[in-house]
Protein backbone atom coordinates (compact mmCIF):
# COMPACT_ATOMS: atom_id res chain seq x y z
CA UNK A 1 0.00 0.00 0.00
CA UNK A 2 1.13 3.54 -0.81
CA UNK A 3 0.09 4.80 2.43
CA UNK A 4 2.84 2.83 4.26
CA UNK A 5 6.21 3.98 4.74
CA UNK A 6 8.54 1.49 6.08
CA UNK A 7 11.42 2.12 7.89
CA UNK A 8 14.90 0.40 6.53
CA UNK A 9 18.15 -0.71 7.85
CA UNK A 10 20.12 2.17 6.13
CA UNK A 11 23.32 1.71 3.94
CA UNK A 12 25.55 3.75 4.61
CA UNK A 13 28.48 3.80 1.71
CA UNK A 14 28.77 1.26 -0.82
CA UNK A 15 30.79 -1.39 1.06
CA UNK A 16 28.11 -1.84 4.20
CA UNK A 17 26.32 -5.00 4.57
CA UNK A 18 24.44 -4.95 7.82
CA UNK A 19 24.57 -2.98 10.86
CA UNK A 20 23.46 -3.60 15.07
CA UNK A 21 20.03 -1.29 15.57
CA UNK A 22 21.40 -0.22 19.18
CA UNK A 23 18.78 1.86 20.06
CA UNK A 24 15.29 3.41 19.02
CA UNK A 25 14.60 7.09 19.66
CA UNK A 26 10.33 6.10 18.69
CA UNK A 27 8.19 4.66 19.68
CA UNK A 28 4.75 2.87 18.28
CA UNK A 29 2.11 5.78 18.45
CA UNK A 30 5.02 8.61 17.79
CA UNK A 31 4.36 11.21 15.10
CA UNK A 32 7.75 11.36 13.49
CA UNK A 33 8.74 14.18 10.89
CA UNK A 34 11.78 14.43 8.76
CA UNK A 35 14.81 14.57 10.13
CA UNK A 36 14.15 13.56 13.86
CA UNK A 37 16.29 10.81 15.09
CA UNK A 38 14.52 7.86 15.07
CA UNK A 39 17.40 5.58 16.02
CA UNK A 40 21.21 4.73 16.47
CA UNK A 41 23.01 2.36 14.12
CA UNK A 42 26.32 0.75 14.56
CA UNK A 43 28.40 -0.67 12.13
CA UNK A 44 32.27 -1.23 11.24
CA UNK A 45 33.26 1.91 10.92
CA UNK A 46 31.02 4.15 13.31
CA UNK A 47 28.17 4.38 15.18
CA UNK A 48 25.69 7.41 14.21
CA UNK A 49 22.24 8.49 14.57
CA UNK A 50 19.28 7.99 11.69
CA UNK A 51 17.65 10.70 10.85
CA UNK A 52 13.75 10.01 9.61
CA UNK A 53 13.59 10.53 5.74
CA UNK A 54 9.88 10.65 5.75
CA UNK A 55 7.22 11.80 8.40
CA UNK A 56 4.21 9.42 9.59
CA UNK A 57 2.76 7.82 12.45
CA UNK A 58 5.04 5.06 13.95
CA UNK A 59 2.40 1.83 14.08
CA UNK A 60 4.81 -0.88 14.37
CA UNK A 61 8.20 -1.12 15.56
CA UNK A 62 10.00 -4.60 13.88
CA UNK A 63 13.58 -4.19 14.90
CA UNK A 64 14.74 -5.00 18.36
CA UNK A 65 17.39 -3.43 19.99
CA UNK A 66 20.33 -4.89 20.29
CA UNK A 67 20.33 -7.15 17.10
CA UNK A 68 22.41 -6.96 13.83
CA UNK A 69 20.15 -6.46 10.23
CA UNK A 70 21.12 -6.63 7.11
CA UNK A 71 21.13 -3.26 5.43
CA UNK A 72 17.51 -2.46 3.83
CA UNK A 73 16.06 -5.16 6.46
CA UNK A 74 12.33 -3.71 7.48
CA UNK A 75 12.60 -2.47 11.26
CA UNK A 76 9.25 -0.30 11.70
CA UNK A 77 6.43 0.87 9.89
CA UNK A 78 4.75 4.69 9.29
CA UNK A 79 0.78 4.78 8.34
CA UNK A 80 -1.79 6.92 8.84
CA UNK A 81 -4.66 6.19 11.23
CA UNK A 82 -6.78 5.24 8.32
CA UNK A 83 -4.67 2.38 7.40
CA UNK A 84 -6.01 -0.92 9.59
CA UNK A 85 -3.78 -3.17 11.87
CA UNK A 86 -4.61 -5.65 9.44
CA UNK A 87 -3.25 -4.28 6.61
CA UNK A 88 -0.13 -2.98 8.91
CA UNK A 89 0.15 -6.71 9.34
CA UNK A 90 0.29 -7.82 6.20
CA UNK A 91 2.57 -5.43 4.77
CA UNK A 92 5.08 -6.57 7.45
CA UNK A 93 4.75 -10.30 6.85
CA UNK A 94 4.77 -9.87 2.91
CA UNK A 95 7.67 -7.71 2.68
CA UNK A 96 10.50 -8.89 0.99
CA UNK A 97 13.64 -7.74 1.98
CA UNK A 98 16.19 -6.66 -1.98
CA UNK A 99 18.80 -9.00 -2.49
CA UNK A 100 21.82 -7.53 -0.85
CA UNK A 101 23.60 -7.47 -4.09
CA UNK A 102 21.03 -5.83 -6.09
CA UNK A 103 22.27 -2.08 -5.90
CA UNK A 104 26.02 -2.98 -6.19
CA UNK A 105 25.71 -4.90 -9.47
CA UNK A 106 23.41 -1.50 -10.61
CA UNK A 107 26.60 0.77 -9.23
CA UNK A 108 29.85 -1.47 -9.45
CA UNK A 109 32.19 -2.32 -6.85
CA UNK A 110 32.41 -0.47 -3.65
CA UNK A 111 35.63 1.29 -4.84
CA UNK A 112 37.80 2.16 -7.67
CA UNK A 113 40.85 2.58 -8.48
CA UNK A 114 42.94 4.50 -11.50
CA UNK A 115 46.13 5.19 -12.23
CA UNK A 116 47.20 8.76 -12.78
CA UNK A 117 50.69 11.12 -13.20
CA UNK A 118 51.21 10.72 -9.64
CA UNK A 119 50.02 7.33 -8.76
CA UNK A 120 47.37 4.69 -8.34
CA UNK A 121 44.20 6.70 -6.84
CA UNK A 122 41.04 5.44 -4.58
CA UNK A 123 37.73 6.51 -5.48
CA UNK A 124 33.90 5.67 -5.30
CA UNK A 125 31.51 6.40 -7.46
CA UNK A 126 27.48 7.14 -7.12
CA UNK A 127 25.68 8.09 -9.66
CA UNK A 128 22.23 7.35 -9.26
CA UNK A 129 19.34 8.60 -11.87
CA UNK A 130 20.94 12.07 -12.19
CA UNK A 131 23.75 11.59 -14.56
CA UNK A 132 22.95 14.94 -16.62
CA UNK A 133 23.73 17.12 -13.74
CA UNK A 134 27.15 18.67 -12.96
CA UNK A 135 28.97 16.17 -10.66
CA UNK A 136 29.77 16.51 -6.94
CA UNK A 137 33.50 15.64 -5.74
CA UNK A 138 33.76 15.04 -2.22
CA UNK A 139 37.50 16.04 -0.86
CA UNK A 140 38.59 15.15 2.20
CA UNK A 141 40.98 16.51 4.87
CA UNK A 142 44.83 15.59 6.86
CA UNK A 143 44.90 12.11 7.58
CA UNK A 144 41.56 11.38 6.10
CA UNK A 145 39.91 9.01 2.99
CA UNK A 146 36.74 9.20 1.42
CA UNK A 147 34.82 7.08 3.76
CA UNK A 148 35.05 10.42 6.11
CA UNK A 149 31.65 11.38 3.50
CA UNK A 150 30.22 8.04 4.40
CA UNK A 151 26.97 9.48 5.37
CA UNK A 152 27.13 11.61 2.62
CA UNK A 153 27.79 9.73 -0.45
CA UNK A 154 24.15 8.42 -1.25
CA UNK A 155 21.87 11.07 -0.12
CA UNK A 156 23.95 13.66 -2.24
CA UNK A 157 23.10 10.90 -5.39
CA UNK A 158 19.89 11.71 -5.02
CA UNK A 159 20.65 15.27 -6.74
CA UNK A 160 23.65 15.07 -9.18
CA UNK A 161 26.76 11.89 -9.45
CA UNK A 162 29.05 11.96 -6.45
CA UNK A 163 32.59 11.01 -6.76
CA UNK A 164 34.33 10.89 -3.52
CA UNK A 165 38.92 10.22 -3.84
CA UNK A 166 41.60 9.51 -1.22
CA UNK A 167 44.39 11.98 -2.09
CA UNK A 168 47.68 11.14 -2.96
CA UNK A 169 49.07 9.85 0.79
CA UNK A 170 45.88 9.07 2.04
CA UNK A 171 43.45 5.85 2.55
CA UNK A 172 44.41 3.57 -0.50
CA UNK A 173 46.00 5.92 -2.74
CA UNK A 174 49.07 6.24 -3.53
CA UNK A 175 51.95 6.89 -0.54
CA UNK A 176 55.26 7.42 -2.87
CA UNK A 177 54.53 11.44 -2.74
CA UNK A 178 56.72 14.42 -1.61
CA UNK A 179 53.30 16.06 0.12
CA UNK A 180 55.27 19.80 0.29
CA UNK A 181 54.50 20.51 -3.19
CA UNK A 182 51.17 22.02 -2.78
CA UNK A 183 50.20 21.64 -6.22
CA UNK A 184 50.39 17.92 -5.67
CA UNK A 185 47.11 17.72 -4.31
CA UNK A 186 45.13 20.18 -6.56
CA UNK A 187 46.91 19.10 -9.75
CA UNK A 188 45.46 15.15 -9.00
CA UNK A 189 42.11 16.30 -8.40
CA UNK A 190 42.40 18.10 -12.07
CA UNK A 191 43.96 14.96 -13.68
CA UNK A 192 41.04 12.54 -11.39
CA UNK A 193 38.26 14.97 -12.99
CA UNK A 194 40.04 14.85 -16.39
CA UNK A 195 40.00 11.21 -16.42
CA UNK A 196 36.66 10.80 -15.51
CA UNK A 197 35.39 13.00 -17.88
CA UNK A 198 34.27 15.39 -15.18
CA UNK A 199 34.58 19.23 -17.24
CA UNK A 200 32.96 21.05 -14.00
CA UNK A 201 32.12 19.88 -10.66
CA UNK A 202 30.48 21.15 -7.72
CA UNK A 203 33.59 20.79 -5.50
CA UNK A 204 33.20 20.03 -1.71
CA UNK A 205 35.95 19.70 0.63
CA UNK A 206 36.08 19.30 4.25
CA UNK A 207 39.28 20.67 6.41
CA UNK A 208 42.37 20.54 4.39
CA UNK A 209 40.27 19.22 1.58
CA UNK A 210 38.76 22.77 1.62
CA UNK A 211 41.60 24.43 1.04
CA UNK A 212 42.29 21.88 -1.94
CA UNK A 213 39.04 22.88 -2.88
CA UNK A 214 38.96 26.38 -3.00
CA UNK A 215 42.96 26.16 -4.70
CA UNK A 216 41.52 24.85 -7.52
CA UNK A 217 38.97 27.37 -8.19
CA UNK A 218 41.35 30.27 -7.38
CA UNK A 219 43.54 28.42 -10.08
CA UNK A 220 40.70 26.63 -12.54
CA UNK A 221 37.73 28.45 -12.10
CA UNK A 222 36.39 27.01 -15.43
CA UNK A 223 36.47 23.93 -13.92
CA UNK A 224 34.47 24.27 -11.10
CA UNK A 225 30.71 25.08 -11.01
CA UNK A 226 30.87 25.64 -6.97
CA UNK A 227 32.25 25.48 -3.87
CA UNK A 228 31.13 24.10 -0.17
CA UNK A 229 33.57 24.36 2.94
CA UNK A 230 33.24 22.34 5.58
CA UNK A 231 35.27 23.21 8.74
CA UNK A 232 37.91 24.57 5.75
CA UNK A 233 41.14 24.95 6.33
CA UNK A 234 42.73 28.14 4.08
CA UNK A 235 40.40 30.84 5.94
CA UNK A 236 42.45 31.84 8.76
CA UNK A 237 45.89 30.79 10.63
CA UNK A 238 44.56 29.20 13.35
CA UNK A 239 44.66 25.19 13.56
CA UNK A 240 44.98 22.67 16.78
CA UNK A 241 48.84 21.77 16.85
CA UNK A 242 48.54 19.52 19.41
CA UNK A 243 46.11 17.49 17.15
CA UNK A 244 48.19 17.47 14.79
CA UNK A 245 51.26 16.78 16.34
CA UNK A 246 49.25 13.80 18.53
CA UNK A 247 47.69 12.32 14.95
CA UNK A 248 51.08 12.26 12.81
CA UNK A 249 52.91 11.22 16.13
CA UNK A 250 50.52 8.49 17.81
CA UNK A 251 51.54 4.63 17.26
CA UNK A 252 49.54 3.08 19.54
CA UNK A 253 45.49 2.67 20.35
CA UNK A 254 46.44 4.48 23.55
CA UNK A 255 47.80 7.10 21.87
CA UNK A 256 45.48 7.78 19.25
CA UNK A 257 41.74 7.49 20.55
CA UNK A 258 42.52 10.55 22.70
CA UNK A 259 43.65 12.59 19.97
CA UNK A 260 40.35 11.32 17.47
CA UNK A 261 38.05 12.78 20.21
CA UNK A 262 38.95 16.05 19.26
CA UNK A 263 37.58 15.84 15.95
CA UNK A 264 33.67 15.11 17.53
CA UNK A 265 31.18 17.15 19.89
CA UNK A 266 30.15 13.73 20.78
CA UNK A 267 33.06 11.91 21.52
CA UNK A 268 31.40 8.24 21.78
CA UNK A 269 31.56 8.28 17.98
CA UNK A 270 35.15 7.40 18.24
CA UNK A 271 34.79 3.77 18.00
CA UNK A 272 37.13 0.78 18.56
CA UNK A 273 36.92 -0.04 14.73
CA UNK A 274 38.09 4.12 13.69
CA UNK A 275 40.77 3.66 16.11
CA UNK A 276 42.18 0.14 14.53
CA UNK A 277 41.22 1.72 10.88
CA UNK A 278 43.44 4.41 11.46
CA UNK A 279 46.89 2.80 12.82
CA UNK A 280 46.54 0.02 10.42
CA UNK A 281 46.78 3.35 7.72
CA UNK A 282 49.64 4.84 9.92
CA UNK A 283 51.41 1.76 9.85
CA UNK A 284 51.75 1.68 5.90
CA UNK A 285 55.30 2.29 4.47
CA UNK A 286 55.28 5.63 3.57
CA UNK A 287 52.53 6.99 5.46
CA UNK A 288 54.32 8.60 9.00
CA UNK A 289 57.13 10.03 6.76
CA UNK A 290 54.14 11.24 4.17
CA UNK A 291 52.17 12.96 7.43
CA UNK A 292 55.15 14.27 9.15
CA UNK A 293 56.56 16.65 5.80
CA UNK A 294 52.93 17.60 5.23
CA UNK A 295 51.64 18.42 8.71
CA UNK A 296 55.15 20.34 8.42
CA UNK A 297 54.60 22.07 5.09
CA UNK A 298 50.89 22.99 5.99
CA UNK A 299 51.12 23.47 9.58
CA UNK A 300 54.07 25.43 10.03
CA UNK A 301 54.97 26.38 13.36
CA UNK A 302 51.27 25.95 14.67
CA UNK A 303 49.80 27.76 11.61
CA UNK A 304 48.55 27.46 8.74
CA UNK A 305 50.18 28.13 5.86
CA UNK A 306 48.58 29.15 3.50
CA UNK A 307 45.42 31.79 3.96
CA UNK A 308 42.69 32.02 0.93
CA UNK A 309 40.04 33.72 2.18
CA UNK A 310 40.26 37.21 0.69
CA UNK A 311 41.44 35.49 -2.52
CA UNK A 312 37.98 33.28 -2.61
CA UNK A 313 36.32 36.14 -1.39
CA UNK A 314 37.19 37.94 -4.55
CA UNK A 315 35.50 34.91 -7.05
CA UNK A 316 32.56 35.42 -8.91
CA UNK A 317 31.60 31.53 -7.84
CA UNK A 318 29.02 30.39 -5.37
CA UNK A 319 30.37 29.25 -2.24
CA UNK A 320 28.99 27.83 0.70
CA UNK A 321 30.36 27.51 4.26
CA UNK A 322 29.61 24.83 6.92
CA UNK A 323 30.83 24.61 10.36
CA UNK A 324 30.05 22.50 13.83
CA UNK A 325 30.03 25.14 15.89
CA UNK A 326 32.44 23.19 18.78
CA UNK A 327 35.25 22.36 16.43
CA UNK A 328 38.07 21.55 18.21
CA UNK A 329 40.67 22.06 15.34
CA UNK A 330 39.91 24.97 13.28
CA UNK A 331 37.59 27.63 15.18
CA UNK A 332 34.35 27.88 13.95
CA UNK A 333 35.33 31.57 14.00
CA UNK A 334 36.66 31.13 10.64
CA UNK A 335 33.59 30.65 9.10
CA UNK A 336 33.28 34.57 9.36
CA UNK A 337 36.11 34.95 7.02
CA UNK A 338 34.52 35.02 3.68
CA UNK A 339 33.06 38.42 3.94
CA UNK A 340 30.12 37.88 1.28
CA UNK A 341 29.38 34.48 2.76
CA UNK A 342 26.75 33.87 5.02
CA UNK A 343 27.75 30.54 6.94
CA UNK A 344 25.91 27.68 8.44
CA UNK A 345 27.40 27.43 11.76
CA UNK A 346 25.36 24.09 13.27
CA UNK A 347 25.41 23.16 17.26
CA UNK A 348 26.25 20.39 18.84
CA UNK A 349 28.95 19.69 16.41
CA UNK A 350 32.84 19.44 16.20
CA UNK A 351 35.09 19.28 13.08
CA UNK A 352 33.50 15.90 11.52
CA UNK A 353 30.35 17.88 11.56
CA UNK A 354 29.10 15.88 7.85
CA UNK A 355 29.26 12.95 9.95
CA UNK A 356 28.09 14.11 13.37
CA UNK A 357 24.56 16.34 11.48
CA UNK A 358 25.00 14.71 8.16
CA UNK A 359 20.94 15.08 7.33
CA UNK A 360 21.36 19.02 7.82
CA UNK A 361 24.83 19.12 6.45
CA UNK A 362 23.15 17.30 3.32
CA UNK A 363 20.06 19.28 2.68
CA UNK A 364 22.85 22.89 2.88
CA UNK A 365 24.69 21.02 0.36
CA UNK A 366 22.15 20.19 -1.92
CA UNK A 367 20.25 23.69 -1.91
CA UNK A 368 23.80 24.79 -2.92
CA UNK A 369 24.19 22.97 -5.79
CA UNK A 370 20.08 23.47 -7.04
Amino acid sequence: MTEITPILMPKWGLSMQEGKLTDWHIKEGDEVSVGDEIMDVETDKITNVVEAADGGTVRRIVGTAGEVYPVRALLAVMAPSSVSDADIEAYVNAYEMPANDTEDEDTGPAYHFVDLPVGKIRYSEQTGDKADQTPIVLIHGFGGDLDNWLFNIDALAEHAPVYAIDLPGHGQSVKSVDPQDPAIFTQTLLDFMDHCDITRAHLVGHSMGGLVAGATALDHPDRVASLTLICSAGLGEDINADYIDGFVNATGRKDLKPVLTHLFYNQSLVSRAMVQDLLKYKRLDGVQDFLTKLSAAAFNAGKQARIIADDLAALDLPITVIWGENDAIIPASHAENLKRVTPHVLGSAGHMVQMEHAGEVNKIIASAIS
